[in-house]
């Protein structure tokens, strides 16, 4: 599980920055554009949406190596078994929280898919709605191979003592 994750981790990071890049390119396009006095208008979308990706990608790979915002004052005070049942609690909670989410973005999906983009009418928005359900399975994923890492520590703890 752990080589999964990964591998995983390393194939969303590649994506987010691919999108941020993307968001970069266009916009430095976009700002070359204006300054020429040429319109283009779907550099707006695309770089609204490529960062939309890059951020989902972002914020998934951010929960894996648990560099998201945090209220740690328990974790610092907990030793132990304490922390590793903290630890364990956050997983589920998290998990439970991102489930729901990738339910409810799979009706967003299924319910936008088929809108278009204004300035570029062959675009679905689907593809910019489906980086949240993406953003959650993945969230889910490593949240449960951390409870795994987690429940098998506190079971090693509990046979040591």
């Amino acid at each position: 599980m752990n080589r999964f994750v990964r591998i995983l981790e390393k194939i969303q990071l590649t994506a987010g920055v691919l999108f941020l890049t993307l968001f970069f390119v266009v916009i430095v396009f976009q700002i070359i554009t204006r300054h020429l006095g040429i319109s283009v208008i779907w550099t707006e979308e695309v770089a609204n949406y490529s960062f939309i990706w890059a951020v989902f990608m972002g914020a998934a790979v951010a929960v894996n190596r648990r560099d998201h915002f945090t209220f740690d004052y328990l974790q610092r005070k907990l030793k132990n078994v304490s922390k590793l049942s903290l630890n364990i609690f956050n997983d589920i909670v998290l998990i439970l929280f991102n489930a729901a989410i990738f339910l409810y973005s799979l009706q967003v999906v299924q319910q936008f898919w088929n809108y278009n983009w204004a300035a570029l009418p062959q675009m679905k928005m689907g593809y910019v709605w489906i980086s949240i359900p993406v953003m959650a399975m993945t969230m889910i994923i490593y949240s449960v191979s951390h409870l795994m890492n987690h429940v098998k520590s506190l079971k090693a703890k509990e046979v040591s003592e």
